[in-house]
């Protein structure tokens, strides 16, 4: 079943500026999705059309069989408990004056989300691999693996359908980069996740599938393993080429 459909959509800023270009592609409830290219290539317009910050101006996004109404406010509202994000930076996504728990009950706030709000926190910081006495605290009091753990359960607190991940490693060094690629892993089980990023060898290690984009187009895009084995376009073998050599997996007791 398909959760979230892309059909043939285009986005310029301007006439002479056109960013992406009869963008379509399919994302199976339940599955991981990778859309990888390198700056420039329309990932971060992609996902402000996917988060409904903009709007189309050719083709249509339907999420659940459903037309996304980017300025219906009541249609967004609903949306927004479905779908949910983690950026890249996870210290400037996180309010430096507000503790933790704050922070991670934000969204059951905002989308007014029923239910006992302290303990879906503690049951959300928990399965990301922190203790609960981490809500009493400041991010400033966290390293940077450890405040993106926390995006990430501020981003699952609600339980959305869709998570999706814009660059959520690349501003981390390669070791804790590798313990975040696991419990992002981890996590997948549980939703259907879009993974944005211009690292191949990160989106491969968590998507079934891969869209390859290249200045707004997409230029190769199926399985994940198939893909790996056989590459066909030119620009996806030159993405693979350049995955460098990743270290060992941290034990999971290491949660920096």
């Amino acid at each position: 079943m398909t959760l979230l459909s892309v059909e043939n959509v285009g986005f310029a800023y301007g006439a002479d500026r056109p960013v992406l270009t009869d963008i379509s592609f399919t994302v199976p409830k339940g599955a991981n999705v990778g859309l990888v290219g390198e700056s420039g290539s329309g990932k971060s317009t992609l996902l402000r059309l996917l988060l409904g910050l903009d709007t189309p101006q050719k083709g249509r996004i339907l999420f659940d069989g459903e037309p996304l109404k980017a300025r219906d406010r009541a249609y967004m509202r609903g949306y927004r408990a479905r779908v949910q994000a983690v950026f890249q930076d996870p210290y400037s996504s996180l309010n430096p004056a507000h503790r933790i728990r704050r922070i991670v009950t934000e969204p059951l706030r905002s989308l007014k989300i029923p239910g006992d709000h302290a303990r879906m926190a503690e049951e959300a910081i928990t399965s990301v691999g922190l203790t609960p006495d981490t809500l009493t605290r400041y991010p400033h009091q966290f390293s940077g693996g450890q405040r993106q753990r926390i995006a990430i359960a501020r981003a699952i607190v609600a339980r959305p359908e869709l998570l999706l991940a814009d660059e959520a490693v690349s501003a981390l060094d390669l070791s804790t980069r590798v313990r975040i690629v696991d419990l992002f892993d981890r996590i997948a089980h549980d939703m259907t996740m879009v993974f944005v990023s211009h690292d191949m060898g990160v989106v491969a290690a968590l998507c079934d599938q891969l869209v390859v984009l290249d200045r707004g187009r997409i230029v190769e895009a199926g399985e994940t393993a198939a893909i790996l084995r056989a590459p066909q376009h030119p620009y996806t073998q030159s993405l693979l080429s350049s995955i460098p050599r990743m270290p060992e997996r941290a034990e999971p007791q290491d949660h920096r």
